[in-house]
């Protein structure tokens, strides 16, 4: 699921999700990374993947996340350089700025060590962030 919101909304969405308790594994900490461009395009800023108690996610791109532009922009994760169509989240709402996508319960973020941004028309990453 996607929340389209406009800048302000999407700041005070964000501050929701952060304040959502943590997965209650003693240690965990949230996972984040930040984008390198792909494919001749220019991604760039942070993500930050969010654990809930409820056993759920939220992908948070940062407020300094900026994308140049592409066609069927989407938000998903991939493992070691590889995209996984299974774990597409949506499309891309914004170019540039804070954005929160939710996890759907049929991903399992802990299976991924990267998100991308990437295009579907042409299946090729915008932008990947190795997770830490």
């Amino acid at each position: 699921m996607i929340l389209p919101l406009p800048r302000f909304a999407a700041v005070a969405t964000a501050a929701i999700f952060l304040a959502l308790p943590v997965a209650a594994t003693a240690g965990t900490a949230n996972t984040t990374g930040t984008f390198t461009g792909a494919s001749d395009h220019i991604t760039t800023g942070g993500v930050t993947i969010v654990k809930t108690a409820g056993g759920g996610a939220v992908v948070i791109l940062d407020e300094n996340f900026s994308l140049d532009g592409a066609p069927d922009p989407r938000v998903g994760f991939g493992t070691d350089g590889v995209y996984a169509d299974t774990s597409d989240l949506g499309e891309l709402t914004q170019k540039e700025g804070l954005q929160v996508y939710i996890v759907p319960a049929s991903v399992n973020v802990d299976d991924f060590n990267e998100v991308y941004i990437w295009c579907r028309q042409f299946a090729v990453p915008l932008g990947v962030a190795a997770l830490k």
